[in-house]
């Protein structure tokens, strides 16, 4: 086992904690808007990190060029996606959550 495998292995797992603590963040929050801070943040990271140790694997190739620009993309369409549900459920009327508001 090389060094690459190692460090790849490391950047894989971690990227699996972020997206497990994403998960579980979904279903402990207590509101719409505060499940979507999860899904939005910790999602995005868990992703690139997973992109990531699966571009060190590889290698430079062709491969690891189309994985940094699918990164790229998660980058850039996940948050402006998670704003954009946010606006709309707020225009709609969803009221965010108080901490006076114990459920």
């Amino acid at each position: 086992m090389d060094i690459r495998t190692i460090i790849a292995g490391v950047f894989l797992g971690i990227g699996c904690f972020f997206i497990i603590v994403t998960a579980i963040g979904i279903v402990r929050f207590p509101d719409f808007f505060s499940r979507l801070h999860p899904a939005g943040k910790t999602d995005t990271v868990g992703q690139a990190l997973i992109f990531t140790g699966l571009m060190i694997y590889e290698g430079f190739s062709l491969i690891s060029v189309k994985l940094l620009i699918i990164m790229v993309f998660i980058f850039i369409a996940s948050p402006t996606a998670t704003h954009a549900v946010a606006q709309a459920a707020f225009l709609k009327g969803v009221i965010p959550w108080k901490k006076k508001d114990k459920k």
